[in-house]
Order: C-alpha cells, then sequence, then structure tokens
C-alpha cells in the first residue's frame, strides 16, 4: 500500500447500496473554502442524497447550489478572464490562464487536485473548461458524483472490510 495513503469512511445507504458514499463536508477552490449549503452535502439514505465516489462517471457532479457555489468561485478567481461555454460546460476561458488548485474535503481526509484533474482542454480551439456541472435535474439531482477525471493521478482503494476508501495521490505513467 502507499505510504501516504488517507482514509474516509464509507457511508453505507441499504436504498443504493451499488454506489460507494462519503462524507464530503467542503470544497476549497485555491485556499478558500467555498460558501455550500451543509444541506447541499448531507447524506440522507432515505433521500438519495450525499456524495459518491465512482469511476464510472467521467466528470464531476455537484447538486445545483453546491456546484453554482464552486463554480462562482472558480469565477471570482480567475479574475477578468472571460467566460464561455462549450457543451455542456458552462466556465470556459481561453488558454493560457492560471488555474487555482481545487481541493475535495472529506470525513477524515484532503484530496487536493490539479488542473489535470477539473480542467478540460479542447483539442480544436485554445479554450480550456471547468470540468464539472450541476448534477442532473432528475433522480440523481440529490446526488454529487465525484468522477473518474479527478481521481486520475490518485491511487483509489475500496477498502469494503473495513467500511472505508482510500486515496493517495500517485502519478500513473
Amino acid at each position: 500500500q502507499p505510504k501516504r495513503i488517507h482514509y474516509t469512511p464509507l457511508l453505507k445507504n441499504p436504498r443504493r447500496p451499488s454506489l460507494y458514499y462519503v462524507n464530503l463536508i467542503g470544497i476549497k477552490v485555491g485556499r478558500k473554502t467555498v460558501d455550500i449549503p451543509p444541506s447541499a452535502l448531507a447524506f440522507d439514505a432515505t433521500t438519495g442524497a450525499g456524495t459518491i465516489i465512482d469511476s464510472g462517471t467521467v466528470y464531476t457532479r455537484l447538486v445545483q447550489p453546491a456546484y453554482t457555489a464552486v463554480r462562482d468561485e472558480f469565477r471570482r478567481r480567475m479574475g477578468n478572464a472571460n467566460v464561455t461555454s462549450l457543451g455542456g460546460f458552462d466556465t470556459c476561458y481561453t488558454v493560457p490562464i492560471t488555474i487555482p488548485t481545487v481541493t475535495f474535503m472529506f470525513q477524515g481526509m484532503n484530496m487536493t487536485v490539479t488542473q489535470d484533474n477539473f480542467i478540460l482542454r479542447s483539442a480544436s480551439t485554445p479554450t480550456a473548461c471547468l470540468a464539472m456541472a450541476a448534477a442532473p435535474d432528475n433522480v440523481n439531482s440529490v446526488l454529487n458524483v465525484i468522477a473518474n477525471m479527478q481521481q486520475q493521478n490518485h491511487r483509489v482503494l475500496f477498502d469494503i472490510p473495513n467500511s472505508r476508501i482510500g486515496i493517495s495521490r500517485e502519478p500513473c505513467s
């Protein structure tokens, strides 16, 4: 196992037992903890609300109030850079730009990701987009999904017998 792996407890949801729920307690953009309503991150087994770690989803999706707060803080940090959209992404910029880090704050650990984990670069234009979006307006509208793009260059250990997930930064080349 990696020497510097950190763990967060798995939460059990009997209504959705195939999902890996974790307790996301906050998100930072740069050094600032984003002001997200606690209800947007709260785990609720009855409604399915909460946060999951999912390797089958490509881009992180956050419930609307959480996404709006993170997006707005990201835009604030980008200063006067011109914001555009591209496809389903609403926070895009013409490169080059200086990009802050993003930190997902879980119970017992933080996971700081660099721009390779949350910036999508267009192959045909000099455009870079925040690779996160609001949760879809359906049964999953109450679910935050930390997706596989954010997990790249990390070792993610699903320790089911001990009801925990471990994450360690580990470049994959």
